[in-house]
């Protein structure tokens, strides 16, 4: 790092941070939480992949991999909230359109795409809905 600059910011590592305090702390998985974290991934994917250009889209694409691997985890124990997928169908929509409008990101809609795929895997049957009720879609 040179004098002056910033450490690059690290997706990954931030989500494995939360999930670990949540766990440690609480015992369990606090969704509101997991929303703010899905939150931030499209300001992360700015941030990890401007200050980190060799490996902030795998720090970017580990963090969101992992948080939809918590919901997966969640609906197959039946606790998965609406609020949340529908915030994370929100969080992919949103990284989709930075990844497709700043120059060099187009590699980061694989990354999207993944995660698009687990979370379309745990709608009903119309791809529509979860549990009967409508999903956020842009």
């Amino acid at each position: 790092m040179q004098a002056g600059r910033s450490p690059a910011t690290d997706y990954g590592a931030f989500v494995v941070g939360v999930l670990g305090r949540m766990t440690r702390e609480k015992g369990t998985i606090d969704q509101r939480m997991l929303r703010q974290c899905l939150g931030l991934s499209s300001s992360y994917l700015l941030t990890d992949t401007s200050m980190n250009p060799d490996t902030g889209i795998t720090t970017w694409a580990t963090g969101f991999h992992r948080l939809v691997d918590v919901l997966v985890a969640l609906h197959a124990r039946g606790e998965l909230e609406l609020e949340t997928v529908n915030e994370a169908s929100k969080a992919c929509s949103e990284c989709w359109n930075v990844s497709g409008a700043w120059k060099g990101m187009e590699g980061c809609r694989e990354g999207v795409r993944g995660v698009a795929a687990k979370l379309k895997s745990l709608l009903d049957e119309n791809g529509r809905t979860y549990r009967g009720e409508r999903v956020y879609t842009p």
